[in-house]
Order: C-alpha cells, then sequence, then structure tokens
C-alpha cells in the first residue's frame, strides 16, 4: 500500500443489520417469550424474546438490563428497537381500546406482541426480518448505506 493510499472505512452498522442479526441470533439459540431470556439455562446465549435477541445483536453479549449498555450501544439499541415499533405499526398493527372506546396505546409494543399466547418464533423471526428490508427499502438506494 502506497503512503497516499487511504484504506477503506467499513460501513456503518444500520438498524436494519441489527435486525437480521437478531433474527439469526434468534434462529441459532432460540426463541423466549416473557422475559428478555430464558434464565432457567445457564449458557451465555440463551434463548430470548424479540428485544433481548435485538439487544445482544447490539452490545455482544447478554445484558440483564439494557441501561447497562454502553452510550454508542444503548443509542443503538433504541434505534433498532425503533425501527421494529415501526415496522410492527405498519404492518402488524393492533390497537388496544379501554372500556369507554379511546386507544390506550398508537404503538405497538414490541414486548407484548412477542408475548402474545398465539406468537410463534417463526413470527417473530420473519417480522425482524421484514423489518430489517422494510428498512433498508426506506434508508438505501440501490442496497448501498
Amino acid at each position: 500500500m502506497k503512503a497516499t493510499h487511504k484504506p477503506p472505512t467499513l460501513a456503518p452498522v444500520t438498524p436494519g443489520d441489527l435486525l437480521r442479526m437478531a433474527a439469526l441470533y434468534l434462529r441459532r439459540h432460540g426463541w423466549h417469550q416473557g422475559t428478555y431470556y430464558n434464565t432457567t439455562t445457564d449458557t451465555p446465549t440463551p434463548p430470548a424474546c424479540a428485544a433481548g435477541a435485538i439487544g445482544i445483536a447490539c452490545a455482544g453479549h447478554r445484558v440483564e438490563h439494557f441501561a447497562q449498555l454502553d452510550p454508542d450501544a444503548l443509542a443503538d439499541y433504541l434505534a433498532t428497537l425503533a425501527t421494529f415499533v415501526d415496522y410492527l405499526d405498519a404492518f402488524h398493527p393492533l390497537f388496544l381500546v379501554d372500556e369507554d372506546g379511546f386507544v390506550i396505546d398508537e404503538h405497538i409494543s414490541p414486548y407484548s406482541w412477542n408475548d402474545d399466547p398465539a406468537r410463534t418464533a417463526e413470527q417473530v423471526i420473519t417480522a425482524l426480518d421484514a423489518a430489517a428490508d422494510e428498512w433498508d427499502r426506506l434508508h438505501t438506494q440501490g442496497g448501498e448505506n
């Protein structure tokens, strides 16, 4: 390499990338409901819920609470979780209404969505992948960052 040659820089990791990593994590290590991770297994890579898998994708390891993430990983986690919520709002709308007919929450909780008793691992993995594709469609041109 010549002294004037600049080595290529790495492209930033996007929410789309992190959503795909979370889906891959669930394929490899399993899906869980009720808490971020299945705490009955003593492994560094336990089954996880959608939010737990996104956290592992951002941090590179299991964390007990996402407030423990360093500032950069926390920013990635929050942006990626928001991207997933946007996808769920657009493609899996669920409106909770109180007894007076008012909408309780205008956004879908990824935690409640994950923990729905009728939810399956395949639905969660498919939604994570689809949310990643939707992020790419909205934020990239020709597949480039």
